[in-house]
């Protein structure tokens, strides 16, 4: 049996008359620096093959991918935590707190 690629499972959209927007950081891994975060609106007719999970493509397919994203999402923004506020609310909190503040900027950005 031939399982399908994950893009092939996911749906277009999962509930029709709503905005939905895609929203996941990154970072949190990282011993220093910031943890950002970003949303996206993209059209119910999108369609890009070699999108996928960011831990599972390759640093050339993600620099390929980020234009190609900008140009053809109807919004997009992008949120940091900085390393300061990380220090005081903790990395996983800092996560939490990233995600938000990208969904704000992109409500602002239309």
């Amino acid at each position: 049996m031939k399982m399908k690629r994950e893009h092939e499972i996911l749906k277009a959209y999962y509930k029709t008359g709503v905005v939905e927007v895609g929203c996941d950081e990154a970072g949190r891994g990282c011993l220093a620096g910031p943890v950002f975060a970003a949303a996206v609106i993209l059209p119910t007719s999108f369609d890009c093959e070699l999108l996928n999970d960011s831990k599972q493509l390759t640093d050339k397919q993600r620099n390929l991918l980020r234009p190609y994203i900008e140009e053809h999402a109807i919004a997009w923004a992008v949120a940091q935590v900085s390393a300061k506020e990380i220090d005081k609310i903790n990395i996983l909190n800092a996560s939490i707190l990233a995600m938000p503040r990208a969904l704000d900027a992109i409500e602002h950005s239309f």
